[in-house]
């Protein structure tokens, strides 16, 4: 790198910022709002706040087509502030935590997750996989590369970082193969849609011989694994019942023991029983949760703790509690579970929208991770995902259910005068609703939530059985979308 200083960016570019930084990520339409200098800014921002002078910054990316030329971008302001840029090349999002982890350095990782195509961000962390969020350090990053947006970015007195590229592919699937171990399970035919995303290069080496480690009983039956972020065939999005519809008609031709659905970054994992019917991502907690209780308590550990957010199912701290363990309730969102998961020790933590949270892989979220678990328990002689997801789901649930407001705490009044009767309430992420008993009449609870960025509420219904779940899933839904029936 020649100049000393690399030159202030646009106006476009400083008020594109503010767009861009999330509560827990960077995320913006590439060329819009997500450019390269904004991207060069980041990356001088992250290593002042970090204080990266001097140390190394990993830097890993997704298939995306704007994702390399965006990882060069960070790496020339990190090299900038003397940080030196190590290259991991195309990875997964939990490989680039793995990296973070087992060799304790800061990394970024270029993905929008499950969002379209035209889509980019950044997701970050301190050494050790420690998350950052807008309260402990993206916005302090987000005001320093406002100021080298206007300034633009001075090499620092060391001189400019080195630059390197590393592949950590084989021992990353060394290290998932060290956790669950598959050797013994009875062969398994598995189906696995990547999502034309990052899963097509991280599942060939974990669970196949790619990195050169030895076979596993396992068939796996490949959807999409060819590495493509226009994403030709469909998004890689699974939370979309659309989006599974290829792995389910996949599983049943090939008379599969199951099928496993990735998003674009491979950090979610969904999972379809060997009729191709969805096995819920609570019913997948609870499954890995007990598997990751008798893992402590065989290491002395005598009352584990394991966290889960409100939205899972009623039956997750039940099934939890019946083995004698702790659970914990938390709030939705990544950099917040990993934080509680650090508080708390637990063990391992899941949440509705499939990201499971282990504390063996530094408190990360790790869809691979877990899928093997899920394919340890289906291994057992006798054993049918469908019986496993049976057993894992007593009670009647509406999913995710978006709904356009407007008016957000008109919806919420509307909702109190509904319900207040009928049911206690609390504030905890968004509005909740409980039954005040739970006798023959049955129970049930939802919740609401708002998202962060779009005006869209979020619903979520549990009950007893399928009839009254309906009920008030529908009336719920009524009361929220009324602003539009007016």
């Amino acid at each position: 790198m020649t100049s000393e200083v690399i030159p202030a960016a646009n106006a476009a570019e400083r008020g594109a910022l503010a767009e861009v930084v999330k509560t827990y990520d960077v995320r913006g339409l590439v060329g819009s709002q997500l450019t390269e200098p904004l991207v060069t800014a980041i990356g001088a921002a992250v290593v002042d706040e970090l204080d990266l002078e001097g140390g190394s910054i990993a830097i890993g990316h997704d298939m995306r087509p704007s994702s390399p030329a965006f990882a060069a971008a960070f790496a020339r302001g990190a090299r900038q502030r003397g940080a030196e840029a190590v290259h991991l090349g195309l990875c997964s999002t939990d490989e680039s935590y793995y990296a973070s982890g087992s060799r304790d350095v800061a990394t970024v990782m270029f993905t929008a997750s499950h969002n379209p195509a035209e889509y980019n961000g950044l997701k970050l962390c301190r050494a050790g996989a420690k998350a950052l969020s807008l309260d402990t350090g993206l916005g302090a990053i987000r005001d320093r590369a406002a100021a080298y947006l206007d300034a633009g970015i001075p090499a620092v007195r060391s001189g400019v970082g080195a630059e390197r590229r590393v592949d950590l592919l084989p021992d990353y699937a060394a290290f998932l193969r060290s956790l669950v171990d598959l050797r013994g399970i009875r062969p398994l035919r598995v189906v696995v849609d990547a999502g034309n995303g990052m899963a097509g290069l991280t599942v060939p080496a974990v669970l196949g011989d790619a990195a050169g480690l030895g076979p596993l009983p396992l068939e796996i039956v490949p959807l999409y694994f060819r590495l493509d972020g226009t994403f030709p065939n469909h998004e890689a999005n699974p939370l979309d019942p659309a989006n599974l519809v290829d792995l389910q008609r996949a599983v049943v031709e090939h008379d599969a023991d199951l099928g496993l659905a990735f998003d674009g970054d491979a950090d979610r994992c969904f999972v379809v029983d060997e009729r191709g019917e969805p096995v819920s991502p609570s019913a997948v907690t609870a499954i890995v949760a007990r598997r990751e209780i008798v893992r402590a308590r065989a290491a002395g550990e005598e009352h584990p703790t394991v966290l889960h957010n409100l939205i899972t199912s009623r039956h997750v701290p039940e099934a939890i509690e019946a083995v004698g363990a702790k659970p914990v309730r938390t709030r939705v969102g990544h950099s917040l579970i990993k934080a509680v998961m650090a508080r708390t020790n637990a063990v391992f933590g899941g949440e509705h929208s499939a990201h499971y949270y282990f504390r063996e892989f530094w408190g990360a979220d790790n869809g691979l991770l877990a899928a093997m678990h899920v394919l340890a328990e289906a291994g057992a002689d006798g054993v049918r995902v469908s019986a496993l997801s049976r057993r894992e789901t007593p009670y009647a649930a509406s999913g995710e259910i978006n709904s356009a407001v407007d008016d957000v705490p008109g919806a919420y009044a509307r909702l109190f005068d509904a319900f207040d009767h009928r049911g206690d309430y609390e504030e905890f992420d968004g509005l909740t609703f409980r039954s005040h008993t739970s006798g023959s009449d049955g129970w049930w609870w939802f919740n609401v939530r708002a998202s962060n960025t779009e005006p869209l509420l979020r619903l979520n219904v549990e009950a007893s059985d399928a009839h009254l779940m309906g009920a008030i899933r529908d009336e719920a839904l009524g009361i929220i979308r009324q602003e539009h029936h007016r």
